[in-house]
Parts: structure tokens; C-alpha cells; sequence
């Protein structure tokens, strides 16, 4: 499913939206995402129905979960919520992660939405990250403990997860995932956002003026 570094894909990224979802977990990734000609579309519950973000947001998805086909995709993004620790409101969305999973459409999951999957039982045999490992540990269905990565961001085949504080290195996997970057140039990206690093400047402006940034 990835792509060539700067072509995007035919299909669009799908963003899951729903009550009080974080939205500063996934605002690098679409942004730039966005910027690269890719097509950014929200999914939500229900038909019709609005959702308001943590932030106070109120969005109007572009169509509803249940008319999300894991062909007509090239990723299903999931962000945190409240909503994940809360309830069985939101199992739906992880359902929907284990289609896309099984059909080998990439899933990206950050924050309380790896809950979600872990109590799909997708993270048992996957190389995975979180809010921390006793967070995943909590979740009934879970037993992937062997399988915790500590780290920023983790990539296993289709699936991408991250914790709540890692939104630029949720957005690094994500464009490696879909060939966004070319190697260097999401090397120079990463530095500059996540580290603040002046020397990646210069390697993103040529880029730029070369058309690959």
C-alpha cells in the first residue's frame, strides 16, 4: 500500500472523528498530508450526525462509519478520545480497524484508540506502542504484553500505533507508511517539528524547490 515518495494515493486517508476526540493528535499528519495532495475525509458514527472534538471542534463527517469499505481506502486514522475509556461507544471503529487490517489497508492508531484495538485483540501478536504499557495492560482481551514496544511510534506491517505525547512521531510513520517523504527529506521533516532542529531548514527547502517537499 505505500506509495511513491510525492505521488499521492488515488484513494483518500480516512480520519475517524467522533465525541471528544484529541484534536491535536493527528493535526501534523492530516495538515501535511493535505499539503501533498492527499485527500483527507472524516468518518463518523452515524449518517448525518455531528460530533464536537475535546477542543470544542464541531465537525460534520464526510460519511459515516458504516459506509467505510476498506478498498475504497488507503488508511484508516483513529485518534485518542475520552470516549475509549468510557464505554463500548467506540468499538465499532475498532471493528472497523480489524476489516481494514485483514483486508491489508494500513491502520494508525494513537492514544486511546490502541485501547480500542487491544480490546479487539490486534495488538496479541503485533509489535505496538501506547500511553504506557500498564494502560494496555487494563484492557480486557489484551495479550500482547510481549509484544510492548517502548518507543515514540511503532510500525508493524498495516499497523501504526503511538501514545497521547507523539503526535509528529505518529505523523513520521504515517508518511513512511504511504511513501509521503523521501527518506531524507522525512528525516529533515521530523527533526524540524519534533526537535526544532534549524539544520533540517535548508533540507526542506531544497526539497521544496525541487518539488519533493
Amino acid at each position: 500500500m505505500s506509495g511513491t515518495p510525492g505521488a499521492p494515493a488515488a484513494r483518500p486517508v480516512h480520519l475517524a472523528v467522533y465525541d471528544t476526540y484529541a484534536d491535536w493528535e493527528t493535526g501534523h499528519t492530516t495538515a501535511h498530508l493535505t499539503q501533498r495532495g492527499h485527500r483527507v475525509r472524516t468518518v463518523g458514527p452515524a449518517a448525518g450526525l455531528p460530533v464536537t472534538t475535546m477542543g470544542g471542534v464541531r465537525i460534520q463527517p464526510d460519511l459515516p462509519l458504516a459506509e467505510l469499505r476498506p478498498e475504497d481506502s488507503s488508511l484508516l486514522i483513529l485518534t485518542g478520545a475520552r470516549l475509549w475509556d468510557t464505554g463500548s461507544e467506540l468499538d465499532a471503529f475498532a471493528a472497523k480497524a480489524a476489516e481494514f487490517l485483514a483486508a491489508g489497508v494500513p491502520v494508525a492508531a494513537i492514544c486511546g484508540a490502541t485501547a480500542g484495538l487491544a480490546r479487539q485483540g490486534l495488538l496479541n501478536d503485533r509489535p505496538h506502542t501506547s500511553a504506557a504499557a500498564a494502560y494496555l495492560a487494563a484492557q480486557p482481551g489484551y495479550g500482547g504484553a510481549a509484544h510492548y514496544v517502548e518507543a515514540d511510534a511503532v510500525t508493524s506491517g498495516d499497523l501504526i500505533t503511538a501514545g497521547p505525547t507523539e503526535p509528529v512521531a505518529f505523523a513520521r510513520e504515517v508518511f513512511a507508511r504511504l511513501g509521503v517523504y523521501k527518506p531524507d527529506v522525512l528525516d529533515a521533516w521530523y527533526r524540524l517539528f519534533h526537535d526544532s532542529d534549524a539544520r533540517a531548514f535548508p533540507v526542506l527547502m531544497a526539497a521544496a524547490e525541487a518539488g519533493d517537499a
